[in-house]
């Protein structure tokens, strides 16, 4: 298991296909958030999704409020996650560690700390947790899993209830983790790290016991895995699945999720390089709908609020409440036509089958993206959401990259590269590119050092020169 961290995951051949579903859990989460016509229009796409994958031998990518799994449903079953969250936890570690361990079949239960499910994220994102901690004590868990975040790792550990769950769970040799802050702010002090090899993020190094400290970005002893941050967080999570599913299902997973390295390509390849920079705060929308990649949403928001970006996060429905592609309850800024009154330096679209679906529908966002290109403004989108740019006739000549599956309908396509920059047009293949994305966003606005500079602190691998 060691090894995990120098695993290098390739893509899978094109006959490979991932079957989505809908999961009991997926479909009473979605009561509070959508309306019973949005909920089966997500249905709806989801089948049509599950058609089309029968029908032609392409990789399926994530279907709206339906998990991509690997794993088999009766497996799946029995493995029951535990994730908790507090004001102040990582968005970006939390929902990687919610998005992976759905996609590879586990019922993952997101557990608020709090007195109320809804906390806001250290990086501004709020989330909502799926039930209380509370409900949770008398429950047992194949996998307690602990995201860091400050102060939200500190949340977690002043929690008894949370503290005796993962006591027992150690106790009783069942698998337990932590990322980043969590294993030196909370599993250390509940005494879980006794006699145990375990890392953390860099700044809390200092923390752990000297003898069984290790300067690895990932590290399993026993049924404790932890890691260091961030730039890890698919890493960590692919190590829990291969624990729970095995390394068969992990390697799938990360197959799925981009997450290899084609050593012989460029990270970013950028054509018509024209200046990004302004003379103020970038002004940055990310506009969201119900069946958007959660994970892309908030890695896009985090890496980019980290550099100092000015970020709204705006949603196309009826609500600021949205259900992401993997079930994560995702709280918007505000509405698209609240957005629409300010003017943008960026409009970035994440991906999701669904979600871009609604994004392409909304005639709010239409108009906005006309008036961005009308105006030479920038703009860019990842996954599957290059379709919504095309069929708004706003790639015209333009190189780009996307999701392998929507790829087929784009013309200009640039093999290799995770992102690709065309002048004012920004695009990337989505999942575990997209902090590639962001930080080619943050490189192109504030230059190289700044990018690097955000990089360290997620514990991102990212090239020290400006040649990538």
């Amino acid at each position: 298991m060691e090894s995990l961290s120098c695993l290098v995951f390739r893509p899978a051949a094109s006959t490979r296909l991932f079957s989505p579903r809908i999961p009991q859990m997926a479909a009473s989460r979605s009561a509070a958030f959508l309306s019973s016509e949005d909920y089966q229009f997500l249905r709806t796409t989801a089948t049509l999704a599950l058609k089309s994958t029968k029908a032609s031998a392409s990789t399926v990518w994530t279907t709206p409020s339906t998990t991509t799994t690997v794993a088999s449903t009766d497996t799946a079953c029995t493995k029951k996650v535990l994730v908790p969250i507090g004001f102040g936890t990582e968005e970006m570690e939390a929902v990687i560690l919610v998005d992976v361990l759905r996609r590879a079949g586990a019922e993952v239960t997101v557990a608020s700390v709090e007195p109320q499910l809804e906390i806001q994220s250290s990086g501004g994102t709020r989330l909502v947790a799926d039930t209380a901690i509370s409900t949770c004590s008398d429950r047992i868990f194949d996998l307690v899993a602990l995201p860091g975040g400050m102060p939200g790792s500190a949340r977690l550990r002043d929690c008894e209830i949370l503290k005796k769950i993962t006591s027992k769970q150690a106790e009783n040799k069942r698998l337990y983790g932590g990322i980043s802050t969590a294993p030196a702010v909370a599993l250390l002090p509940w005494g879980l790290l006794r006699r145990k090899r375990a890392t953390c993020h860099p700044a809390f190094f200092d923390r752990l016991p000297t003898f069984y400290a290790v300067k690895s970005n990932l590290q399993v002893s026993g049924e404790l895995t932890t890691s260091q941050g961030p730039g890890t967080s698919f890493m960590f999570a692919l190590a829990l699945v291969e624990q729970l599913f095995g390394e068969s299902v992990a390697k799938e997973i990360g197959e799925l999720l981009f997450m290899h390295s084609d050593d012989d390509k460029p990270r970013t390849e950028e054509f018509n390089k024209v200046d990004w920079a302004v003379s103020h705060t970038p002004h940055v929308l990310v506009p969201v709908a119900n069946g958007s990649e959660d994970t892309e949403v908030v890695t896009i928001a985090d890496i980019l609020r980290r550099a100092k970006v000015d970020v709204v996060v705006a949603s196309v429905e009826k609500s600021v409440k949205v259900l992401a592609s993997q079930g994560v309850k995702i709280i918007a800024d505000k509405l698209i036509g609240d957005a629409a009154e300010s003017i943008y330096d960026l409009i970035i679209l994440p991906g999701g089958v669904a979600g871009t679906e609604r994004l392409r529908k909304s005639r709010v966002l239409k108009k906005l993206l006309k008036e961005q290109d009308a105006a030479g403004r920038i703009y860019g989108a990842v996954c599957s959401s290059p379709t919504v740019l095309h069929k708004h006739g706003l790639l015209k000549d333009k190189k780009l990259t996307a999701h392998p599956h929507a790829i087929t309908e784009l013309a200009n396509a640039v093999d290799g590269p995770k992102v690709v920059i065309d002048g004012k047009l920004i695009t990337s293949r989505g999942f575990a590119t997209v902090s590639d994305f962001a930080l080619a966003i943050v490189s192109k606005f504030f230059g190289h050092a700044r990018a690097r500079s955000v990089a360290e602190g997620l514990v991102f691998e990212y090239p020290r020169s400006l040649k990538i």
